[in-house]
């Protein structure tokens, strides 16, 4: 018989070490993947002719909901007697612990924040612009999840199973870079969308405002919802139902998306 393959992973989550200052690999692709997002927004807004002087405010939103958010929800709905008992590491956020549950309830807030004082930049006009680039921050955050060997998969007896040797010497599924390719994906999908249909169409005057919200709600959960069946459980729940948080989760936000496509579609 031949011996199973799998990849050795025990790369230190710290890329730089300067004292009283370290430097995580999550916080880096953390950054990127937002600043690649401001980077897409900023090209959107250049085509639409739309005050430049909103994307610093615009992005400070996104983060600020981004990060509370997903902090918030990995707290509440993951770990919250550990937190309890150890308030001080709610503000650990460069060791990982971010739900993208949460994650999404802060910007949904954040944006609306920001829209409700601009009239020419409607709510769902802003979250169909938001909406693509953070598909892509969720592939560099799950990345990051790697580093930090965290959120790791089941044990798993295929080639490319990964030891993460921080935790365990058991094979494991890397269902984080599953969920990177994936969020990736739907990151070309949505960019694709907008710029063959939602972009042409509000030049014509044809506003369908929800499209792209809907769409990244169906098709992000919809992968969360499947992924979750590989990932090692992070909550009790799963000991009482046939599925886990994550995927409970999930079904609103499907549920949301649907509803945002029937609104597109529906007749005026």
């Amino acid at each position: 018989m031949m011996p199973s393959l799998h990849i050795d992973w025990n790369v230190d989550p710290v890329l730089f070490d300067l004292g009283l200052f370290q430097i995580h690999w999550y916080g880096v692709l953390f950054a990127t993947g937002f600043f690649l997002g401001y980077l897409v927004v900023q090209r959107m807004f250049v085509w639409e002719e739309k005050p430049l002087r909103d994307l610093e405010p615009l992005f400070f939103y996104v983060i600020g909901g981004a990060v509370i958010g997903a902090r918030l929800g990995h707290i509440v709905f993951y770990n919250l007697t550990y937190y309890v008992l150890n308030p001080i590491e709610v503000f650990y956020i460069h060791q990982g612990g971010l739900a993208s549950h949460g994650g999404g309830i802060g910007i949904i807030i954040a944006l609306y924040l920001y829209a409700r004082s601009r009239r020419e930049q409607p709510y769902l006009w802003v979250t169909d612009r938001v909406v693509v680039p953070t598909a892509l921050a969720g592939m560099f955050i799950r990345i990051g999840n790697v580093f930090n060997s965290e959120l790791y998969g089941m044990p798993a007896d295929v080639p490319w199973a990964f030891v993460f040797e921080r935790v365990d010497a058991v094979p494991r599924h890397p269902v984080q870079l599953y969920e990177a390719l994936a969020y990736g994906l739907i990151f070309v999908v949505l960019f694709l969308v907008y710029r063959w249909r939602v972009y042409p169409r509000t030049q014509q005057g044809e506003a369908q405002h929800g499209l792209l919200s809907g769409l990244f709600l169906i098709l992000v959960f919809t992968a969360r919802f499947g992924l979750e069946f590989f990932k090692a459980p992070v909550s009790d729940l799963v000991q009482v139902l046939p599925i886990d948080m994550g995927q409970l989760l999930s079904l609103p936000a499907v549920l949301l998306g649907l509803w945002l496509l029937w609104r597109v579609r529906r007749p005026a």
